[in-house]
Formats: C-alpha cells, sequence, structure tokens
C-alpha cells in the first residue's frame, strides 16, 4: 500500500479549513501536498459562533497571535454561558468556564462547598466562581499567570464570526503550502481492488486524486456517507431540537463577556455578541413548531435591526457510527452535529483534528488506527451528549407540549447513573479524556435545581472552623478579582482589540 503523498479536503468553511491549517503546521507540506476543494456556490452553515476554551489551545499549537486573531475575526471575549427560563420561566443560571474554588485534599471544591453549606455556611457555589462574577458585571480582563495565585485565574473562549474565522485560516493555509481548489465535485470514484476513494471530479471537468481525503461536506457527508456508507445515528429521541433559524442583527448595547442562551416555547434561543454585530438564533423542534413560526417569533425578540433574512438549517442530533471508514476521516458535521447548545460544534472539529493528527497513517488504509480513532470520537460525542440532553431533562417547565415532553422522557442509562451519583453525593465521576468535567457538571445540574444530599467524606476531615475561614477567603479573592476587571468594552478598547467593520477592512 503506498504512502500518503496527498491529501484532499473536500469542502472549506470551519472545519475544512480547521483540517488544512493544522495538518499544514504539524504535517508540513515540503513533502506532501494538501488540497482543499471548495466552491463559492455552496454556502457553509457557519451558526457556530461562540467557543470553549480549548480555542485557544488550537491557536497557540498554530503559533497565531491572540490580538491579531481577535481583530481579525471581530471576536468578543466569552466566560461562559447564562440560560434564562430553562429551569423554570423567570429563573437563570450561569456555566463558568474554570473551576469554582480551589481542589483541597485532592477532591474536588464542591464537596467542601456541600459541608460548608450543610452546616450554615453562607453563599451559593456561584460566589466561588471569578468567570461568574466577572459576568454578572459586564467586566473582563486577560490576567498573567500568578506564582503563587493569590486570585484565581480567569478562563475564557471566543465569540467570533465564522466566516471571518474560516477566511483567517485560509490565509494561513495558504502562506503555508496549501492549496485550494474552486469547484463542485460531481462525481467520486474509487479503487477497484480496494474499495478506497482515489479520485474526485469537479463539474468543470478536472479529476484531483488523492491518498487521503477528509470530509467535511457538511450534513451531506458526500464521502463518508453517500460514497462509503458509514450509518448515521439519529439522538432525537433524547435531543428532539432538529432546526435552528438564524440572523444576525445590529449592536444595541454593550458586549458581553457570554453567551446568552433563552428557553422559549419550542427550544431555545442564542444570543451571540460579537464587535460588528450581534448574531441570534432559534434551535427548535420542528415537531412542536413550524420553520415559518420560529422565523417570525425569532424576528420579534431581536433586540437590533436584522442584517438579513432568517436562514433555516436542518438537522438530526447524532453522529457517524465510523468516523474514519478506509481511507477517509469525516470531521464536523458530516461526522455528526450535538446542536449549539453548549458551544461544543467547533470543538468536536477540534478534537477530530488532533486526534486525527495523533492517529495519522503512514499509507491510505490503516484499520486498526480508524477503529480506534472512530471509538474515540463515539466517547466524544457520547458524553457531550449526555451533558445536553440534562439541560433538557431536569426542567420544572410544563407551560408548552414541547418541554413538557423533555420532562418526560427516558434518558440513556449513562445519564442517568450521573444523575444519581450527584443527587447522591455530589459528582459525576467524569473520566479524565471527558471535556465537560465535575466543575460543568455542577454548574448545570445546580442550576436546573439538584441538590445533592451528601458529599466525599474526605470533606469531614478537615476541622470546620478552618474550613469556614479558607472558604470566606476564597469568596473574597474571588470578589476582589472580579470587581478590578474593567468592563468588557472598555478593555477591548483599552487593549486595542477594536477591529474595523468587516466593510471597512475590504
Amino acid at each position: 500500500m503506498s504512502e500518503i503523498k496527498k491529501i484532499v479536503v473536500v469542502g472549506g468553511g470551519t472545519a475544512g479549513w480547521m483540517a488544512a491549517s493544522a495538518m499544514a503546521k504539524t504535517l508540513g507540506t515540503r513533502d506532501r501536498q494538501i488540497v482543499v476543494i471548495e466552491s463559492d456556490q455552496i454556502g457553509t452553515v457557519g451558526v457556530g459562533e461562540a467557543t470553549i476554551p480549548m480555542i485557544l489551545l488550537f491557536n497557540r499549537i498554530l503559533g497565531i497571535k491572540e490580538d491579531d486573531f481577535i481583530r481579525a475575526t471581530q471576536a468578543t471575549f466569552k466566560l461562559g454561558i447564562e440560560f434564562a427560563d430553562w429551569r423554570r420561566l423567570g429563573h437563570s443560571y450561569f456555566h463558568p468556564f474554570g473551576h469554582y474554588g480551589v481542589d483541597m485534599e485532592g477532591i474536588p471544591f464542591q464537596h467542601f462547598w456541600l459541608r460548608w453549606k450543610a452546616n450554615g455556611g453562607g453563599g451559593g457555589h456561584d460566589l466561588f466562581s471569578a468567570e461568574t462574577q466577572a459576568a454578572g458585571r459586564n467586566r473582563f480582563m486577560r490576567v498573567a499567570d500568578e506564582r503563587p495565585r493569590r486570585l484565581p485565574p480567569v478562563n475564557y473562549a471566543y465569540q467570533f464570526d465564522a466566516g471571518l474565522f474560516a477566511a483567517f485560516l485560509r490565509r494561513y493555509s495558504e502562506e503555508r503550502g496549501v492549496v485550494r481548489e474552486e469547484g463542485r465535485i460531481v462525481e467520486v470514484g474509487r479503487h477497484g481492488e480496494t474499495g478506497d476513494v482515489d479520485a474526485l471530479v469537479l463539474d468543470d471537468g478536472r479529476v484531483i486524486d488523492g491518498d487521503f481525503f477528509v470530509d467535511c461536506s457538511g450534513f451531506r457527508g458526500l464521502l463518508i456517507g453517500e460514497t462509503l456508507g458509514a450509518p448515521y445515528e439519529s439522538w432525537t429521541h433524547w435531543l428532539p431540537t432538529d432546526r435552528a433559524v438564524a440572523v444576525p442583527c445590529t449592536r444595541v448595547s454593550d458586549m458581553t463577556p457570554y453567551t446568552r442562551a433563552t428557553a422559549l416555547e419550542a427550544g431555545w434561543q442564542w444570543r451571540i455578541p460579537l464587535q460588528h454585530r450581534t448574531g441570534n438564533g432559534y434551535v427548535f423542534s420542528s415537531a412542536f413548531l413550524s420553520e415559518d413560526e420560529a422565523s417570525a417569533r425569532l424576528m420579534e425578540r431581536l433586540d437590533g435591526e436584522p442584517l438579513g433574512d432568517p436562514r433555516v438549517l436542518r438537522f438530526t442530533a447524532g453522529r457517524r457510527i465510523k468516523s474514519w471508514d478506509r481511507n477517509v476521516v469525516a470531521l464536523g458535521l458530516s461526522s455528526g452535529f450535538l446542536e449549539p447548545l453548549e458551544s461544543t460544534s467547533i470543538h468536536l472539529i477540534q478534537a477530530g483534528v488532533a486526534k486525527l493528527l495523533a492517529h495519522f497513517p503512514q499509507r491510505r488504509s490503516e484499520p486498526r488506527l480508524a477503529e480506534k480513532y472512530s471509538r474515540e470520537m463515539a466517547e466524544d460525542y457520547e458524553g457531550i451528549r449526555d451533558f445536553l440532553i440534562a439541560h433538557y431533562k431536569l426542567t420544572e417547565r410544563d407551560d408548552t407540549p414541547f418541554w413538557r415532553h423533555c420532562r418526560d422522557m427516558a434518558v440513556p442509562d449513562s445519564l442517568q447513573a450521573r444523575l444519581d451519583l450527584f443527587a447522591s453525593r455530589g459528582e459525576v465521576l467524569a473520566r479524565h479524556q471527558e471535556l465537560f468535567k465535575e466543575s460543568n457538571w455542577l454548574s448545570v445540574l445546580m442550576g436546573m435545581g439538584m441538590a445533592p444530599q451528601g458529599y466525599h467524606p474526605v470533606a469531614d476531615q478537615r476541622d470546620f472552623s478552618q474550613l469556614d475561614s479558607t472558604l470566606v477567603q476564597i469568596q473574597q479573592a474571588v470578589m476582589e478579582r472580579a470587581a478590578a476587571m474593567p468592563l468588557h468594552d472598555q478593555y477591548l478598547m483599552q487593549a486595542g482589540l477594536n477591529a474595523p467593520s468587516p466593510a471597512a477592512a475590504d
């Protein structure tokens, strides 16, 4: 079997250019070709404008300067997500990035907080999160790593224009030798003996051959699905939303350093503040609301003038059974989709790219590598799936048929086991490789009204007066950190991160 000398990425957009840029940086283009086939006639989904902190690692590996990136993508900073009306109408909670307090005696902080709270300690868990307290004050600041740390760190991600991000990575990739071919694929050629994909025919007759292919063709899954027939597993019985209608609007208020997710009658609405506009979308279930109704209700709820017509995206929550089949790896929407509730779409692309590079084959077909990659991606998808389902299942709302359906639905055994353990002693035993850790589950499950009945027994070993003093000091440090930050808009200006509008930049 021949060595891989030519890698072909099918589709551009966020997934395609993330893959191309990462491969150009790590694999290089001196001894192999990297080609991206992209058509200007085919639009990209581009609804994922909010990220999680892992994106900082991706940029760091590529050697991207953060300030240049922020200005180029019209980015704002993101400390977490505000969830409004999910537990019940009029109630909100915040899911921050980072941890609560500090871990002690080798166990997560929440166990000590639960003991403290049960014995008369004052203050909710949110008072021990610098990100939550800063977001509530609309404040932000990047802080240097402090040793020893007297004040807690600040963990953040970005809210950016996905189209500008893809364009930024395209420039990065082409500067490092990646070749972009414009055209639409009309035929896929396969090797007569192995069944591997070996060539793509474009609408102008050109033939692009290759040794290894990365399918970033979106929901269509041109190579992984239509050509190789890798089945798609639907999870709509647990994640019932199957539509999103999106439209940007003008900015009419200060930029918040967080994304807002507001539960509505048949799903939820996102609000993502960028420097030049605000991203808006209504994620809903077509079984409970029509596309026309959803579009009309989104337009009514905008807090600025719309900058276009609402665009409908149709999807099925789930994943490919195989993310890597023969000499094709699927990334992005062709691999699976879990809706944008916790901003995981771009992260799953990043995770797929990282795993691909870690398992990159020397020859076209490496079944053991493909099997391991697919298994690890399945674990990623399933862990995130359970976390998202919990947002819906734990609602107290019964005001619409959609929320009654969510409240009453059965959940995967894997999620039920987590919920039972959390109710018992305030932990979910998140695996080391999982995206969402104990602190993430704590914020959502507590936010949705779950109150653990116990905690880890190690928390009882510390003298209570000492514990009380320690927690009061941590709480004070958190408040000091938040109070020291400037307003988010002010920080962008002071740091010279304000970007010209896209039109002005052109």
